[in-house]
């Protein structure tokens, strides 16, 4: 991100009534940065994003975009703009008509609009449809004249509110790859807004997870999924194992035995919870040789790409394992085995 960010929310917060939708929220997105607001439902993650847009005004703090403040903006004055869930294409319009709608109100000449349109249906990939009404269209179809739509104004900035929600998982995973590439395109900064974590994790540089109003961590995708600051994105964000102990001599004493603390900043005696992500450990057969803890394999789910073992310590607690469906020692239900795990792999937290 560039010093000079080009969105700033500083200290925002949103009641309605009773509930605090958000609380003295700060973030910064950089010009043509890919950014996603992740969190479950009812963390205020919406709520922001329309801040943003203009249609909710915050009770304090302030939104800068390019550094002027926003304040009293209405939506239509400001360099956003929106995509909608459900798209909102007009349904009695041709493809051309509906990416062409904002550039008509922005008093495009018919040379303008017609240049631009052809532009973005090539960048969308969507040539030759352009008099095709949306009932004529896939669902990917119609989730690309929606991104075209959008981004035929010039925004600055275009905000995208749960855009894959509609689509089947293939055709998610394979539009998360096409929105990527238009946004590096255009160079358009993008803040998406989900619940998906998957969703954010393939396509946005920083993701900011949020709960209950407040930011939990702002981060680059993989130093959020790697290095949880709080127990709840460690758990919203991926699989988690979490095992039950507590800190002696600088280590965690627990199901697994001593593992090195590091600098969890957790004081001898104190109640922890170690947290083990599936795919950081080792798997292998009881009988060989080897550090490590030995328990039961009770189920095996093979899916694709990876296979999934859960696993009986001696203390009766679960662990879930992952591992690449190609090489390594076969289980069946009710095999003995021996899990091992590199300390570098550990995240530990206070116990709530």
């Amino acid at each position: 991100m560039t010093d000079a960010p080009l969105l700033s929310i500083k200290g925002a917060s949103k009641r309605f009534g009773a509930i605090t939708a958000l609380e003295n929220v700060s973030l910064e997105v950089g010009a043509g940065e890919f950014f996603a607001l992740l969190g479950p439902s009812g963390c205020g993650k919406t709520t922001l994003m329309r801040l943003v847009a203009g249609f909710e005004t915050a009770d304090a703090g302030r939104v800068e975009i390019e550094g002027a403040d926003m304040s009293g903006a209405p939506p239509h004055r400001r360099p956003v703009n929106l995509m909608f869930q459900s798209y909102a294409l007009f349904p009695h319009l041709g493809v051309f008509d509906n990416i062409a709608f904002g550039l008509r109100q922005q008093g495009k000449t018919k040379s303008e609009i017609a240049a631009r349109v052809a532009e973005l249906l090539q960048i969308v990939r969507l040539e030759g449809v352009e008099t095709r009404r949306p009932d004529q269209l896939s669902g990917g179809q119609r989730q690309r004249v929606a991104l075209a739509r959008a981004l035929a104004p010039g925004p600055r900035l275009l905000l995208l509110d749960e855009p894959l929600g509609a689509l089947d998982r293939q055709l998610r995973e394979e539009t998360q790859f096409q929105i990527k590439e238009i946004q590096r395109k255009l160079k358009t900064s993008f803040v998406v807004v989900t619940h998906d974590q998957d969703e954010a994790l393939a396509m946005a540089d920083r993701i900011a997870v949020m709960r209950a109003g407040r930011i939990e961590q702002i981060g680059a995708s993989a130093d959020v999924y790697e290095s949880p600051a709080t127990r709840f994105v460690a758990s919203f964000i991926g699989q988690m194992n979490f095992l039950a102990g507590h800190i002696e001599s600088g280590e965690f004493v627990g199901p697994l035995g001593r593992v090195p603390a590091g600098d969890s900043g957790l004081g001898d005696g104190a109640k922890a919870v170690l947290a083990l992500r599936p795919e950081r450990i080792a798997i292998a057969p009881a009988t060989e040789n080897g550090a490590g803890v030995d328990g039961v394999v009770e189920d095996v789910a093979f899916r694709g790409e990876r296979t999934y073992f859960r696993l009986r310590l001696p203390g009766g607690e679960t662990l879930r394992v992952s591992r690449g469906a190609i090489g390594g020692a076969s289980f069946a239900i009710g095999d003995a085995a021996r899990i091992s795990i590199a300390p570098a792999a550990a995240r530990f937290f206070a116990s709530e």
